[in-house]
């Protein structure tokens, strides 16, 4: 726990002696001392009731869930808790009224006599420290920030909104402070910004969460921290995502992105947030290989081949026979006409995965079967029939040819191996296209592109092996019902005068309630497989319409949060974001833009906007907000090792970044990523390998565009000639 090693919070550098003053902080240093207190309450608290929670009998079913439910709460709060100090505090805010200044949290906090230390940031109570501006004082006087360092307060900045009455209790500089931590040194991870949230930011992160909301803006406005902000924000606040309700899926671009922001949810006081890339969501996507040729990967990128195409493979395998058979049981024989075939196929119902709607349809066959035998003669009995007929060969194989158990990569890898079968399910292909995707040789050679197919295949058929699990799990269902009937009819048969409660027991609804068959044996959850009640995508301007459907999927009610930059599309983005997701399938969709760089400084920028620019010359490029004083460098790879030599002997921190040079090894602080790969992350120092080797058109052109604005003091461009 980073708690304060002296009495005071406040640990200020000799540079910054005037807001030391008592004056100034005498106030904050005891309601530190109250918030000390208060978290070692807490702590001792919340440690002995899971000390309990964990003492006592596991019990069965729901008491059992319930008990695991609580000690995951009170784990994720005493986690949160020991993991900040004093610097669970983000600062505080005085009201226009001039009552006692109200200081805002990660975590609420409360002490034993109900008195409110810390406000949640995320309630509607705080909202004034984040949005307030001069223009819309929202109420407020002033606002403090705080910079913690080591758990101490090691800065912070006062703005005031009203003309007069603070003299003296105010250290006033402009935001100096704010505008000089945009410029502190990174680390390997995401640094905590909660403090810093700027007005228009917050305004995103509280939007509401119907329909889908697109927050477009370029590099260094901060749409990531919105991203994560907001996915914290919705998931605490609105009561329509909470965990049990489907909870909130937030999709990043690529792996080393992830684990860039990995810490920030949890110092946001949120574990709950599902995080993954779009390769997660399937099972071959760990082992898929970029499509090669972009044609092939332009083909299999459109909604039809996911949404018409798969369904069109899979009703393929659902069409009932035509010609009639013969079923012989040790009574009789029983004819199966091409009718009886197509009613047991309608039984499957609507929306129901084909592989497990072949279960409704077998049991319909069964019982059509069952009405056509009628009675039986001696030996004969219902039970005896149905084991027959389960075990008849030919009618369970023309069932496995009528209607087969499909394992999605054989469907989708039929479409690449089979002209006929892929023209069929896809007419609007040329047959130069069809032969295009044919790979005869590999078809389950996956690629990126795949992976949506794949997907929707799998979402369509279903797991073979669940009519099986449904199966092993009515049938445990039934025999707990048998056991607790055994139980009840001794508990009542041990009562004497047979009245009272233990009468109860005799009621048919009360035997079944008592009977918890969600403890069951059942399945494991997939908890990527949604569906989720909201979806964050990051970098959204990268999905192509096909991957939109594997997402789609997972959000039956359309509440998302899309973040973006039009203008760092490496495949071009000429639609506008309300054309391109009409078209993909939303229809509610809010925009909103940022439009102040707050990462970049004004000497990169000026060296990247006309990179840009050239390619797409309507690209919104943020205005940067502070300046480095550090010129973008230019000059030949030879002095690749003396640059970086020399920076690292001069900051004993930060972060740095080789871009365009695979050959480079890395070392703890110096990554080496391709432009793709770097998209999302930030560096103190960036260094290009030859730019204009990153290709051509608009593909190059955003890719050195990306590059450069990873940068938060200074770009330096190495060429080889």
């Amino acid at each position: 726990m980073n708690t304060p090693t002296t009495t005071s919070a406040f640990h200020l550098p000799d540079t910054l002696s005037r807001k030391a003053d008592p004056a100034l902080i005498a106030g904050d240093e005891q309601h530190f001392e109250a918030v000390a207190e208060c978290l070692e309450e807490s702590i001792a608290e919340l440690s002995d009731r899971l000390d309990d929670l964990r003492r006592e009998p596991g019990g069965i079913g729901r008491q059992a869930m319930e008990r695991d439910i609580e000690i995951h709460r009170l784990t994720a709060r005493l986690r949160a808790l020991r993991r900040f100090g004093l610097d669970l505090c983000l600062g505080h805010m005085v009201g226009a009224d001039g009552a006692e200044p109200v200081y805002i949290g990660r975590l609420g906090l409360t002490d034993s006599s109900g008195r409110r230390l810390l406000i949640d940031w995320r309630s509607p109570a705080a909202e004034p420290f984040f949005g307030a501006t001069h223009a819309n004082p929202m109420g407020l006087a002033s606002r403090r920030r705080y910079r913690w360092t080591g758990g101490r307060i090691s800065d912070y900045w006062d703005e005031v909104f009203a003309s007069e009455g603070f003299a003296g209790h105010a250290a006033l500089d402009d935001q100096s402070a704010f505008i000089a931590s945009l410029g502190s040194s990174r680390s390997p991870r995401m640094r905590d910004v909660l403090g810093t949230i700027q007005a228009d930011q917050d305004a995103i992160i509280r939007a509401g969460s119907r329909g889908a909301l697109v927050v477009d803006g370029g590099p260094g406005t901060g749409k990531t921290v919105v991203a994560l902000h907001r996915s914290a924000y919705l998931l605490h606040s609105d009561p329509r995502l909470g965990h049990r309700r489907g909870g909130v899926l937030f999709v990043g671009p690529h792996r080393p992105y992830l684990s860039y922001v990995a810490d920030v949810l949890p110092s946001l006081g949120e574990e709950g947030v599902q995080t993954c890339i779009l390769r997660d969501l399937v099972a071959e996507g760990a082992a898929a290989t970029t499509e090669t040729d972009p044609e092939v990967a332009r083909l299999k990128s459109s909604a039809d081949m996911v949404v018409k195409a798969v369904e069109k493979a899979v009703r393929f395998y659902e069409e009932p026979p035509t010609e009639a058979m013969t079923v012989t049981t040790p009574w009789s024989d029983i004819r199966l006409g091409a009718r009886d075939w197509a009613a047991a196929f309608e039984a499957a119902e609507p929306g129901t995965p084909h592989n497990e709607a072949r279960e409704q349809v077998w049991e319909e066959l069964l019982a059509i079967l069952e009405d056509k035998h009628g009675d039986g003669g001696d030996e004969f009995s219902p039970d005896r029939l149905r084991t027959s007929l389960q075990r008849n060969r030919e009618l369970v194989g023309a069932l496995n040819r009528a209607w087969p158990v499909i394992e999605a990569a054989d469907l989708v890898g039929d479409l690449w191996s089979v002209p006929a079968y892929l023209r069929m399910c896809a007419p609007w292909l040329s047959p130069d296209e069809v032969r295009k995707l044919q790979r005869k040789d590999a078809p389950h050679a996956w690629t990126v592109s795949d992976l949506p197919l794949l997907d929707a295949a799998r979402q369509r058929l279903g797991d073979p092996e669940t009519a099986r699990r449904k199966r092993r799990h009515k049938a445990a269902v039934a025999a707990e019902r048998a056991r607790m009937a055994d139980v009840i009819d001794n508990v009542i048969a041990a009562d004497d005068d047979g009245e009272g409660a233990v009468t109860m027991l005799h009621g048919q609804d009360l035997r079944d309630s008592l009977v918890d068959e969600t403890a069951l044996p059942g399945t494991d959850l997939d908890l990527l497989a949604g569906p989720f009640a909201h979806i964050v995508v990051d970098e959204a301007q990268e999905l192509t319409d096909a991957e939109w459907q594997m997402l789609l999927l997972r959000c039956p009610s359309r509440s998302f949060t899309i973040v973006g930059d039009r203008a760092q599309a490496r495949h071009g983005f000429t639609e506008s974001w309300q054309e391109r997701l009409e078209r993909i399938g939303l229809d509610r969709i809010d925009l909103a833009s940022l439009s102040v760089n707050y990462r970049t400084p004004e000497e990169v920028m000026a060296e990247a906007e006309p990179v840009i620019r050239a390619a797409l010359p309507d690209a919104n490029v943020p205005s940067s907000i502070r300046s480095s004083g550090v010129p973008v460098v230019h000059g030949p790879v030879s002095d690749l090792d003396e640059i970086l030599d020399g920076w690292l002997a001069a900051h004993a921190d930060g972060t740095a970044c080789v871009i365009g040079d695979p050959s480079f090894r890395e070392t703890s602080r110096v990554r080496s990523l391709t432009p793709e790969l770097s998209k999302g992350l930030e560096f103190d120092l960036v260094v290009l390998i030859d730019p204009e080797e990153f290709g051509e058109g608009v593909a190059g052109a955003v890719d050195r565009y990306v590059a450069m604005t990873r940068a938060t003091r200074q770009l330096v461009i190495l060429t080889s000639s």
